[in-house]
């Protein structure tokens, strides 16, 4: 068997560790020709050394400057590069096979639309990728002849429920159903959000996740965002995609088909098994999770998210049904305004604040604009969103001094 050449995108952070862990299980399979990282310079020297990539690159130069001496020190014998050009340059390149993308926010864009236009298997688990790049990214994938597979659990669970043969899924779904934990906040009295920590709101109750996707995962604006994602990789209209709240985690999410029968995948919250189904599709390999046992589950729950609690879930259909670019203005947004809450610039009640007074701010002017064309039009309007997201954020910390 001709081993896998796998380039990691984010390699030192949660999704990037679990990968890792993956292919090591699988020497015989795949080899780790690629890595990156923002600026863990630390992390990355460990996983050179134990994986001996061909490169390893680092978003931020002076870190990429730090590791490069560091490897040179060690004798390993990894090239490392550093920058955007870079992370496109490793995605794209004709040695890599497979593309695991789990760069965190519109930074990942740029290297994924170089992997699908390079026609790799895309293995997703950057969602803000397709948030912000939308029909652009999708048309990347088909012009490239790319396989793009999800990696998110939610998204996973559903295309593990789904044919292979992609041009039968429209006959076959009525609608999907997204689940979520509901985060640490699932049962707090909203009326005490305005005194959430970022100590708290980091703490999700299943997954160990960076900082920036718990903080989501507490507001549910993941969801949101996943809402948007599953709109475009099963090409559904948005009121065909909805969502649950399913504290346990086993069920990781449904397609209720067109007869009304429902497929669900079930599993234990581990997010190795999407990776190693990505990593294999279509076959199966051996991830490292732990079996499910049905004898020790007590109960599974379900109940209709509440929006008072979650008042950004609905700004996924909005955006969705707004002019295009709306997700782009909306993920921007929320990058910018959690960033703040994690300074402690504004309070978690404030996040969907800035969200919802980004979009009314920017949302008229897309509805008078041409369709963001290119990746240019895109990081353009992304910057924009960050801007209008700032202001808004120095208002509210104003008002609160």
């Amino acid at each position: 068997m001709t081993k896998q050449r796998v380039a990691v995108l984010g390699s030192t952070g949660s999704i990037g560790v679990n990968t890792l862990d993956v292919l090591a299980r699988h020497p015989e399979r795949f080899e780790v020709f690629a890595l990156t990282a923002a600026s863990r310079v630390d992390e990355m020297l460990a996983q050179c050394a134990r994986f001996k990539p061909a490169y390893a690159v680092m978003a931020d130069e002076a870190a990429g400057r730090l590791l490069a001496s560091r490897i040179k020190a060690e004798g390993i014998s990894t090239r490392v590069l550093s920058g955007e050009t870079a992370l496109c340059e490793v995605a794209a390149h004709e040695a890599t096979d497979v593309v695991m993308a789990a760069i965190v926010g519109a930074a990942g864009l740029a290297p994924c639309l170089a992997a699908a236009r390079a026609g790799k298997r895309l293995l997703l688990a950057n969602k803000e990728a397709i948030v912000v790049g939308g029909a652009l990214f999708m048309d990347a994938v088909r012009e490239g002849g790319a396989l793009l597979l999800p990696i998110d659990s939610e998204h996973s669970a559903i295309f593990q429920c789904l044919p292979e043969d992609r041009s039968t899924w429209s006959q076959r779904i009525d609608h999907i159903l997204l689940t979520s934990s509901g985060g640490p906040f699932r049962e707090r009295d909203p009326a005490t959000f305005s005194a959430v920590t970022p100590e708290q709101a980091v703490a999700h109750p299943n997954f160990a996740m960076g900082r920036k996707i718990s903080v989501d995962s507490a507001t549910m604006m993941n969801k949101a965002l996943e809402v948007i994602e599953a709109k475009w990789l099963f090409d559904l209209a948005p009121e065909q995609v909805r969502v649950l709240i399913h504290p346990q985690q086993i069920v990781h999410s449904m397609v209720v088909c067109r007869d009304n029968s429902v497929l669900a995948q079930l599993g234990t919250p581990d997010m190795r098994v999407p990776i190693a189904y990505g990593l294999s599709f279509p076959e199966r390999i051996e991830s490292g999770a732990a079996a499910l046992d049905f004898t020790k589950l007590t109960g599974l729950s379900f109940q209709s998210p509440d929006h008072l609690r979650y008042p950004g879930l609905a700004l996924a259909w909005e955006t969705l049904r707004g002019p295009a670019g709306s997700t782009a203005v909306l993920n921007a947004a929320n990058e910018i305004a959690v960033a703040a809450f994690l300074d402690r610039r504004i309070r978690f009640d404030q996040i969907h604040a800035v969200n919802f007074s980004v979009l009314e701010s920017i949302s008229p002017r897309l509805s008078a604009a041409a369709p963001p064309a290119a990746l240019e039009d895109l990081l353009a309007l992304d910057e924009r969103s960050r801007a209008v997201a700032e202001q808004c954020v120095q208002r509210l910390s104003l008002q609160a001094a």
